[in-house]
């Protein structure tokens, strides 16, 4: 193993409403979403209609531009809709489900016995391609690709994430099926990072994987950084990345022989009354989840983390590659005695603003989702440097994007960055810059211009 990796740069947000180690138990929703929005970088042919059957890997539609890669539905049941927006553009597929899981054939074998092309066949086919993500664009992989590399990020240090370590208990063989599968799909080495100061026994008995350790705040389990800092990616590279529990979900299949979706989520937040851990299924309705569970009025329903999910109702759907349903204050109450100039200790601030600093590292905060200001002209005043851990410039990078400049794009490093990777810049900026937007519309410039 590598020596440790430390990351001094970032920040750790300790939010209320952090879930402990306990498994609750919900009925499962009979209504299930896929969103081909979730899939970043597809346009989708829909191949169901209103009323067909369907089982569990049954194809909803696949990529126009890679019709191999397929994107299938996690239950069997009915689809009830099939939902369109302007120009048509699909919104989600809407499923109901019949409770039995029934699901497509799928060979029980260990990949490690598989040559190359079966492996991605079988993934292919059952729809599990669709969870690895490549770097550059931040995109789905294009299964006819073979990347330097393929990497997995052992751990969360994002704000309410789940605890990886209680997760992934009792799938130490799931995850090694799942190494062995991915192990075929590259020339190079499968590398997972992992927290140093809670190393896991199911990431150092994995064979046939390249161990990390990190230890720093946040964003030191983000992916994107444990590649700049192990194998940073350079123009014309392809690298893949997977989440630790999707290795597992395909692992499980090629050992079991069933094509399955279920993961582990959090439900947490300062609104939710008994954060906790469920087993749920990816698409799932979270009405079950929450409903009697939080308290508040005004709430914002997240999948995802706070810094970089997506805002649901709540009746929402948890996201495909989401292991977290976060619920904190909506933020509306702006009326202020004395505004931002008021001393208090229960206020969050970077810069030490609020003597809430005093109180320590282990002081939790209620944040909601008020802003306190507007966009304002973007100043260069190196706030983003001090939560960046790479040999990136985060600010010239964003404004080179803005301008639309390839090459300072390229030369400042965009290959290796994604929307997630700039949450913490989002979250400090004085002047409100959307940056996670921005570097997903400059991502997306850059793919198609290059393309």
């Amino acid at each position: 193993m590598s020596e440790v990796i430390r990351i001094k740069k970032g920040l750790d947000i300790n939010l209320k409403g952090k879930a402990k180690e306990i498994s609750a138990k919900v009925e499962t929703s009979e209504l299930f979403s896929v969103r081909p929005d979730d899939f970043h970088g597809i346009t989708p042919k829909v191949t169901v209609h209103e009323g067909d059957k369907v089982k569990v890997g049954t194809v909803l539609f696949y990529s126009k531009a890679n019709p191999e890669l397929k994107f299938v539905s996690p239950v069997s049941g009915e689809v009830i809709a099939v939902n369109r927006g302007d120009r048509r553009k699909v919104l989600d597929i809407r499923l109901k489900s019949d409770g039995q899981f029934a699901s497509e054939s799928f060979s029980k074998v260990n990949p490690s016995s598989l040559s190359s092309d079966e492996v991605k066949e079988a993934l292919l086919n059952a729809g599990y391609f669709a969870f690895i993500k490549q770097r550059p664009y931040d995109i789905i992989a294009n299964p006819n690709d073979c990347p330097k590399a393929i990497f997995v990020s052992g751990f969360d240090s994002a704000p309410l994430a789940p605890n990886y370590e209680y997760l992934m208990v009792g799938r130490e063989e799931d995850f090694q099926f799942g190494v062995n599968a991915l192990a075929k799909l590259t020339k190079g080495k499968v590398h997972i990072g992992i927290n140093a100061e809670s190393a896991s026994k199911l990431y150092k008995g994995t064979q046939g994987v390249e161990l990390h350790e990190f230890i720093g705040p946040h964003p030191a389990g983000n992916v994107g950084v444990q590649i700049h800092h192990v194998d940073p990616i350079n123009k014309g590279d392809i690298v893949w990345v997977v989440n630790a529990q999707d290795v597992a979900m395909i692992g499980a299949a090629f050992r079991t022989g069933q094509i399955t979706f279920g993961r582990s989520i959090v439900v947490a937040g300062s609104c939710v009354k008994k954060p906790a851990y469920y087993r749920v299924t990816v698409g799932e309705c979270i009405s079950n989840l929450v409903a009697g569970n939080v308290e508040g009025e005004n709430l914002r329903y997240i999948s995802g983390n706070p810094l970089t999910g997506t805002q649901i109702p709540s009746d929402g759907f948890l996201g495909a590659f989401d292991a977290q349903i976060s619920v904190i204050p909506e933020g509306d109450k702006n009326n202020e005695f004395l505004g931002w100039i008021m001393p208090r200790l229960n206020k969050f601030s970077v810069n030490h603003s609020y003597f809430s600093w005093l109180l320590g590292k282990n002081k939790e905060y209620d944040i909601d989702t008020n802003i306190n200001g507007g966009e304002r002209a973007f100043i260069m005043s190196g706030e983003y440097d001090k939560v960046f851990p790479m040999d990136i410039y985060p600010e010239f990078l964003v404004k080179a994007i803005l301008a639309k400049d390839i090459d300072k794009m390229e030369q400042l490093g965009i290959y290796e960055v994604a929307p997630e990777d700039f949450a913490l810049c989002e979250f400090v900026c004085t002047s409100k810059i959307e940056t996670q937007r921005i570097v997903r519309e400059g991502l997306d410039y850059l793919r198609k211009e290059l393309a």
